[in-house]
């Protein structure tokens, strides 16, 4: 089989390049900004990873390949964060189109999260279709789910694929057998990069992962099966009483009734409506509540004083992983499916579909980072033997 070339921007550790390399592809050069990604791709891809600003990028002279793929930063796309449509980190995205055109591929993958397609931030998609087609690319985007190669992990990810000739992109369809998270996560005692941090058994994150049951997250905002709250882990939260469960239950629901606000998903509540909603006078259970820690004063308004949508989140062993992102570590955010502890390392990188033999090094703060800003090379390989069809 020809050998095409590709050259690979905002690259990272390399979770798509290694993915199209294992699909045939041979990489020419990769280029990111931050030096610890690049020192992990030449350690487990190749030394032609180079550490490289490429919003101030000049083509070497002798620079040609086949391929251009670029991941460019999604922070100001993903729906996680502020979505600050002037976001500097946004341009990047049109830079890497920029360079892409300048090379002259035959073939052009960008990828980034489906934020990119919504509200006010289309325009850079909107951008992205019309410069590649003006130079005569065909365009087909596409929203995929690493769920369609098989990894037991929902992430959906969008994909703009550019072919300087005529292509069947109709060869596009994914869809694999997902093996359960337990089956993904077997075997890995005495790996590389495997050494899950234990929670001491009497300190709060224990006792809280300890109440936590698969399928389930810590969540005051919402009254599923999926929820458990505050007020049910006493042990670490304080005692109440049964009315003052009822008044707790009553704010929960009332704050996402009673709207006054066009922005966010929930109000503070006023006492009259908390006292309508329960059947008695509750003023004095909320003081009460307030002391306990339970229930802050806004503005002369009573809401939850934990307001968060979901901590020390357990997916079922049986199922899938939430998405893997640069906390997944931290089991205040993410709880192994059977174990009262974070992920390892390797865990997180099974996930994500990375090889055993994959190493990451240096701190495990920027080992998270990195495999959580990865594409899946799964998915990536996927992706890539399409696109060998298509060439």
């Amino acid at each position: 089989m020809e050998k095409y070339n590709f050259v690979s921007l905002f690259a990272g550790c390399g979770g798509m390049d290694l993915g199209f390399k294992k699909a045939g592809f041979n990489p020419v050069v990769a280029y990111d900004i931050w030096n610890v990604a690049i020192e992990n791709y030449r350690n487990n891809i190749g030394d032609h990873g180079q550490v490289v600003d490429l919003s101030s990028w000049s083509k070497p002279k002798d620079l040609k390949c086949d391929l251009v793929l670029a991941g460019s930063p999604c922070q100001g796309f993903s729906t996680i964060g502020k979505r600050d449509v002037e976001d500097p980190r946004n341009s990047l995205i049109k830079k890497a189109v920029e360079i892409a055109l300048s090379l002259k591929p035959k073939i052009i993958v960008l990828e980034n999260v489906p934020g990119l397609l919504q509200g006010k931030h289309k325009k850079y998609w909107s951008f992205i279709i019309n410069e590649l087609q003006s130079k005569g690319y065909q365009t087909k985007t596409f929203l995929l789910d690493a769920r369609d190669f098989g990894l037991p992990q929902s992430r959906r990810r969008v994909f703009i694929i550019a072919s300087s000739s005529k292509a069947d992109f109709d060869a596009f369809n994914f869809s694999s057998e997902i093996k359960p998270l337990s089956e993904c996560l077997e075997n890995v005692l005495g790996l590389p990069n495997h050494d899950p941090n234990i929670l001491d058994l009497k300190s709060k994150d224990y006792i809280i992962a300890s109440k936590i049951m698969p399928g389930k997250k810590l969540c005051n905002v919402r009254g599923g099966e999926a929820s458990v709250h505050t007020w049910d882990i006493p042990e670490v939260f304080g005692n109440i009483s049964k009315k003052e469960r009822l008044v707790l239950e009553a704010i929960m629901r009332l704050r996402r009734r009673n709207r006054r606000r066009e922005i966010g998903d929930a109000d503070p509540v006023e006492i009259e409506k908390i006292n309508l909603e329960v059947g008695f006078r509750s003023d004095l259970l909320v003081s009460k509540l307030i002391d306990k820690g339970y229930v802050r004063v806004v503005g002369g308004f009573y809401d939850l004083a934990n307001t968060f949508n979901g901590k020390y989140r357990r997916a079922d062993p049986n199922g899938i992983s939430y998405t893997v992102d640069t906390r997944f570590g931290d089991p205040k955010c993410f709880l192994h499916p059977v174990e009262n502890r974070g992920f390892s390392v390797r865990e997180a990188a099974r996930i994500q579909g990375f090889p055993d033999d994959y190493i990451f090094t240096g701190n495990k703060r920027d080992q998270y980072k990195m495999i959580g800003n990865a594409i899946p090379p799964i998915m990536a390989k996927g992706i890539a033997e399409k696109i060998l069809q298509i060439i």
